[in-house]
């Protein structure tokens, strides 16, 4: 469903808004509520670590890159449901249950997703280089607060080993992915948009 002729009508739009810019509240809440699920999904892919209480998980690609897709306020909404759905007792959290060690991070997933929706609505999702530092910004968030709470359960000097250190290296590669992910969804908008106009 591509409601662009050209990329300029694009302008403030995330790719989702771009291809389904959803106007009535049930359209709204459909799409929040499939992002949610899409979050619960990319949560099912966990690798245990065994020096640290914290998994290494897809969870938070899955928020960053909904929230990029959705935009700053269905995303926030997306990952607000998320939680809630966790919470509820449904199984869509990774690793550790919500009020362990992973609290912080969890509670970190509603600005990471608003920040990396707002960034793509201000069209970083759109190159490479904007989309990976999207990624990196929205990961501040996640981090800070993560790290925050898992002091309640690992000694001060071990916290960065712990909490941080072993998920750099998968979180830079979760940026390249969205860098070579959101910039291709737009290419093929494009295309797409040019198609149209010469039909």
């Amino acid at each position: 469903m591509l409601h662009l002729n050209t990329l300029d009508d694009a302008a403030g739009a995330t790719l989702v808004q771009a291809l389904w810019p959803a106007e009535s509240a049930v359209e709204n809440s459909l799409l929040v509520l499939l992002g949610s699920l899409a979050m619960a999904l990319c949560a099912q892919v966990v690798l245990p670590l065994p020096w640290t209480p914290v998994p290494l998980t897809g969870q938070s690609f899955g928020v960053l890159y909904i929230g990029a897709l959705l935009g700053s306020r269905r995303g926030a909404a997306a990952a607000a449901l998320y939680l809630a759905e966790g919470a509820c007792g449904l199984p869509f959290f990774a690793g550790a249950a919500a009020l362990g060690p992973t609290l912080g991070y969890l509670l970190g997933f509603v600005p990471a997703a608003w920040l990396a929706g707002r960034l793509a609505e201000r069209g970083w999702d759109r190159r490479p280089l904007t989309a990976f530092a999207m990624m990196l910004a929205g990961s501040v968030p996640i981090f800070a607060l993560g790290l925050l709470a898992l002091r309640r359960f690992v000694p001060g000097p071990l916290l960065l080993a712990d909490g941080f250190w072993p998920f750099l290296p998968g979180d830079l590669l979760k940026c390249a992915a969205a860098a070579a992910l959101l910039p291709w969804g737009w290419r093929l908008i494009g295309r797409r948009a040019r198609d149209v106009r010469a039909d």
